[in-house]
């Protein structure tokens, strides 16, 4: 083939070119002169020099004529993003060549002609790596050589700078390969900002931004700008952000990209994980676009690595990570060790729960936002009692806004609510919301509730407290303590912390109660009455889900428990616990041993736990001596007398209920000596067989529900019992 007239403006002067770039194209241009002098000397050698003079109009040839192989400068600028690239890949003067060869059609189309030209095929318009080396050798023997630059362990090939691409289909040779240049180190040559689109589905690139509010310790935020001003550049810096405030973490993440002068590049290693196959491939292209880019990389959902199917990917991870540079953040829950890693300079940023003040302050800042007004005393109480992060506060004072609105919503005036869609879950809302909205204290404490359970609620049952001090009936002095135990709970940051008590305690801060008597006397009830008096949650722990007959799975599902509970601020409610704190044995075997560990691994657990935690048993003398004195409270609940067992029987039917004005409660309660529990059934059974008689609650429905809970506990009711009513008899079947 031949090249006609029209072939004299293939190659137009690119300096020409309005390009952002440095004039010598960042290091690029004696490599393009360079190159446009080998296309020369071979296109010389297919055609004479008659028919190709003046027929080819490459870029660098008036700048390259009568220039030698040999006097064909290779040396680029020191400074320069290429120099850059070859220093830390450690590319050799024939690697940038080969570079260079498959970036000019980047630059110019007309390269793709003169390719097309040189390899005698019109539609190979991109560089093969025959071409390459029929360009840049001599003689066959050194083609040959040459070939190791093609290989697997090739640095172009090896760190994916370039990608050998052959037909599809095809048993294609070495040779007849074409040279793919990656995209990310096209757009680094070329100066192209943006995101490389094979990180579009698990990174975002934001520009920095201050946040006014941290919620950070000041010693905190005090070393992290103290870090930044460091030379990092020299020397890697690995941070750790560890705590299960993900918009605190991110925030402070923005102030440190800000102080930086970089935009921050922000990976979901969650999604990341999610293709196994390319993990190490977008692991590699995400380290790169940090580092070639300047861009402060920030790693997401670190805490994915740790599961048992992540072990192969954890360790290719850390493998990168070694060879990372500049200052790099990952982001996770759970306490993060490296072990036997390249890891160099790792610091870990405790992200904890903010102090009192600060969630008092938060809470503050949001409900003005939505211009509600609480007590002070109040306020104290959320900022307290709740243990809440910055966005979980955020998103409380959310939902508690949007139901109440909701529930206030009337169809007349539906038009006159405005849609708060600026309200943000992370930021304080500036714009002016409907003042008419009326939010309570127990609509944010429930609101609150709802934002810490969620890691609780899968390893124990929720309760609902629907009791309270009106409903309970016991000793006064049963009712003092329980008093007393929400006192402890109310007063607990300002003796601890204010009052300074906590210094003093390395352990046993927590408020462990246990609540001992016979079945149906109350002790659950008091639980609830204690969770709604506190506004807090109530969980109720599973021990069949706790309880392994396997090696220490006991212990780590304790451990979780307790974790959860933790961040929760739940109560933790152990019923018949006597199962689970039972006293230790002299060990006779293994499982004697290990169940003597369990025991001493929960006595441990129980003096580490900062919350609230109630323990129920029928047998106190079944529980181990150890654990009261881990105890702040041990209340014992009694059979009621009969003035109690009266008062618990005016209360136990609803307000709804049809009693017949008649019932002679008094008797029942002086004549039977029964639980609470055993009253409950007795009036619920009666409410159904009065329900299919006459809808009206009689003392024979009371007397027949009183013989059929005689009947299940196995016990006789004697005739003289029921006095005046031992002739009432339900007739219907």
């Amino acid at each position: 083939m031949g090249l006609t007239a029209e072939g004299t403006q293939i190659f137009p002067n690119l300096l020409s070119q309005e390009i952002e770039l440095s004039p010598d194209l960042n290091g690029l241009q004696p490599l393009l002169q360079r190159l446009d002098w080998l296309i020369k000397q071979a296109i010389a050698a297919l055609q004479t020099q008659e028919q190709t003079e003046g027929e080819l109009g490459v870029s660098w040839f008036k700048t390259s004529e009568g220039l030698s192989l040999e006097e064909t400068s290779t040396q680029i600028r020191e400074n320069s993003l290429l120099a850059h690239l070859q220093n830390t890949f450690s590319l050799s003067a024939f690697d940038l060549d080969i570079l260079v060869i498959a970036l000019a059609p980047e630059l110019d189309r007309h390269y793709e002609r003169v390719y097309a030209y040189l390899q005698d095929d019109m539609s190979g318009k991109k560089p093969t790596v025959d071409m390459a080396l029929n360009l840049l050798c001599s003689n066959i023997p050194e083609k040959l050589s040459r070939r190791q630059h093609f290989t697997t362990n090739a640095p172009l090939i090896k760190y994916r700078l370039l990608h050998l691409s052959s037909e599809p289909q095809q048993q294609a040779t070495l040779l007849s390969h074409y040279l793919i240049l990656d995209p990310q180190v096209v757009r680094l040559l070329l100066l192209q900002p943006g995101l490389d689109f094979r990180l579009t589905f698990c990174c975002q690139l934001i520009e920095p931004a201050l946040s006014e509010n941290l919620y950070l310790k000041e010693d905190l935020q005090n070393g992290l700008e103290a870090l930044i001003k460091e030379d990092w550049q020299k020397q890697p810096l690995l941070l750790y952000f560890q705590g299960t405030d993900s918009t605190a973490k991110r925030c402070t993440a923005q102030v440190l990209s800000k102080n930086l002068e970089i935009p921050l590049l922000i990976a979901d290693l969650a999604k990341i994980v999610e293709d196994k196959t390319k993990f190490e491939e977008t692991l590699e292209i995400l380290f790169r676009e940090a580092w070639f880019f300047n861009h402060l990389l920030y790693l997401d959902n670190f805490d994915v690595l740790y599961l048992q199917e992540n072990q192969l990917l954890y360790q290719s991870f850390l493998r990168e990570l070694e060879k990372n540079q500049g200052i790099t953040i990952l982001a996770g829950e759970q306490n993060w060790i490296p072990i036997a890693t390249g890891a160099k300079g790792l610091i870990t940023v405790p992200f904890a729960i903010p102090e009192s003040e600060q969630r008092r302050e938060c809470w503050q800042n949001h409900l003005q936002a939505v211009q509600v007004t609480l007590e002070d005393k109040e306020l104290d109480v959320l900022g307290e009692r709740f243990l809440l992060t910055p966005d979980q506060i955020a998103n409380a004072v959310a939902t508690a806004y949007n139901t109440r609105r909701w529930q206030q919503i009337d169809s007349t005036k539906t038009e006159s609510f405005p849609n708060p869609s600026s309200y943000n879950n992370n930021h304080v809302k500036t714009e002016i919301l409907p003042s008419f909205i009326n939010l309570s204290f127990a609509n944010l404490c429930s609101a609150a509730r709802e934002q810490s359970g969620h890691a609780l609620a899968t390893l124990a049952r929720k309760i609902e407290p629907k009791y309270t001090w009106d409903d309970i009936v016991l000793h006064p002095n049963q009712i003092t303590q329980l008093r007393d135990i929400c006192k402890e709970a109310e007063y607990r940051d300002l003796v601890h912390k204010q009052w300074g008590f906590a210094d003093k305690l390395s352990l046993g801060k927590g408020l462990n109660v246990l609540f001992s008597g016979s079945p149906g006397t109350g002790k659950t009830m008091a639980a609830e009455v204690i969770a709604h008096q506190l506004q807090l949650d109530l969980y109720k722990i599973d021990l069949s889900q706790i309880v392994s007959k396997y090696i220490g799975e006991t212990e780590k599902n304790l451990n979780r428990i307790f974790t959860a509970a933790t961040n929760s601020n739940a109560i933790l409610f152990f019923d018949e616990a006597d199962a689970l704190f039972g006293k230790r044995s002299e060990v006779q075997d293994a499982r004697d041993r290990y169940a003597n560990i369990e025991v001493g691994y929960l006595l441990q657990k129980m003096e580490e736990y900062e919350g609230i935690a109630i323990l129920t048993t029928n047998l106190r003398s079944n529980m181990d001596e150890a654990f009261e004195r881990r105890l702040r409270f041990i209340i014992e609940f009694t059979l009621p007398d009969a003035k109690n067992r009266h008062l618990i029987w005016q209360g136990i039917f609803p307000k709804n209920t049809p009693c017949n004005p008649d019932l002679d409660l008094k008797f029942l309660a002086q004549n039977f000596e029964i639980t609470g529990a055993d009253i409950r059934n007795i009036a619920l059974t009666a409410a159904f067989l009065a329900a299919d008689d006459s809808g009206v609650i009689e003392m024979v429905h009371l007397i027949q529900a009183m013989r059929r809970e005689y009947q299940k506990k196995g016990q006789i009711l004697r005739d003289k019992d029921l006095g005046q009513y031992v002739d009432l008899r339900f007739s219907k079947p």
